[in-house]
């Protein structure tokens, strides 16, 4: 009897059972619940087809849908310690780093690239939220530096694409630190006259917000996107009040003022363009025509 359960049993449901569907040909969405399949998912640049919630790109996706016909070079960023205060809870700081490395295939949470939008040369700065959260530490501080220093030598717009959880707390004061030189960064590139764009997409809060993410010349928003510091939760708890339904949602930030834009995916890359074009635009913004004179139109004193 167990030779034909152990043996025989399993032999014959090989052969009739149904090949097993990879997990992988659908996704769920994490606003409505619907599922989708991967490739209508892609085509639709990752926004949900029932709900429109725009789900989350991976960097190298965001920077071919802004970049003019997807054409882009990656810049190196500088090197940082890797447990600069050799954080532990759980686990080392150091295997989590390390882990989040063979995850997603970058060294850290922040991917620096330029090319033309709009046929103009420009800088972006792309988070990874799949790394820790986007979460910003020395790395990520490195990174908005160098690609606002070479803004700079280029003489190009400045865009920040955010995703991120905010300051990277197994990094402690150092990750604190970012906000201060991210902001001195962004100013520099101001002071030379150059646009700054930040993209706010979901989620974008912390320490980021708090910092170079609210110091565009234009700030622009993907819809449904979560935008502040502290979380809602917290908020409520410490205030003793519900909050508005919408609360940090990108909507409710535009209706209040605090963003200037809220753009659908698929429209961002030609939104930026138009934009970037405008705030490019260094000619004079028009040209005086003189007057032709007639026997009604007195003479011009010189």
């Amino acid at each position: 009897m167990n030779w034909l359960r152990n043996f025989v049993r399993p032999k014959i449901q090989a052969i009739v059972r149904k090949k097993d569907v990879p997990e992988n040909l659908w996704e769920t969405c994490s606003e409505c619940g619907q599922m989708i399949f991967h490739r209508e998912l892609e085509a639709n640049l990752r926004v949900c087809p029932e709900c429109g919630f725009h789900m989350r790109l991976h960097p190298e996706q965001r920077l071919k849908l802004l970049f003019d016909e997807g054409v882009y070079k990656r810049i190196e960023l500088p090197e940082v310690p890797a447990d600069p205060i050799k954080f532990r809870d759980k686990r080392r700081y150091s295997d989590r780093l390390r882990d989040a490395q063979n995850k997603t295939g970058e060294p850290d949470a922040i991917v620096v690239a330029h090319g033309r939008i709009g046929g103009i040369n420009t800088v972006i700065a792309a988070f990874n939220f799949d790394f820790l959260g986007g979460s910003m530490g020395t790395a990520v501080g490195e990174g908005i530096v160098a690609a606002a220093r070479l803004a700079v030598l280029q003489e190009s717009p400045f865009v920040v694409v955010t995703s991120s959880g905010g300051a990277r707390m197994q990094e402690g004061v150092l990750s604190l630190m970012q906000m201060a030189r991210t902001t001195v960064a962004v100013e520099e590139v101001k002071e030379a006259g150059l646009p700054y764009i930040v993209v706010l997409t979901n989620p974008t809060t912390g320490g980021v917000t708090a910092s170079f993410a609210m110091l565009g010349d234009l700030a622009i928003a993907e819809p449904g996107a979560i935008i502040g510091f502290a979380g809602a939760r917290v908020i409520e708890t410490t205030i003793r009040e519900s909050l508005p339904e919408g609360f940090q949602r990108s909507e409710y930030l535009l209706e209040h003022g605090m963003l200037d834009l809220v753009v659908q995916r698929a429209e961002l890359g030609n939104t930026l363009a138009r934009v970037i074009g405008i705030l490019s635009n260094r000619g004079p913004v028009g040209e005086l025509v003189p007057i032709p004179r007639t026997e009604t139109t007195p003479p011009r004193p010189d």
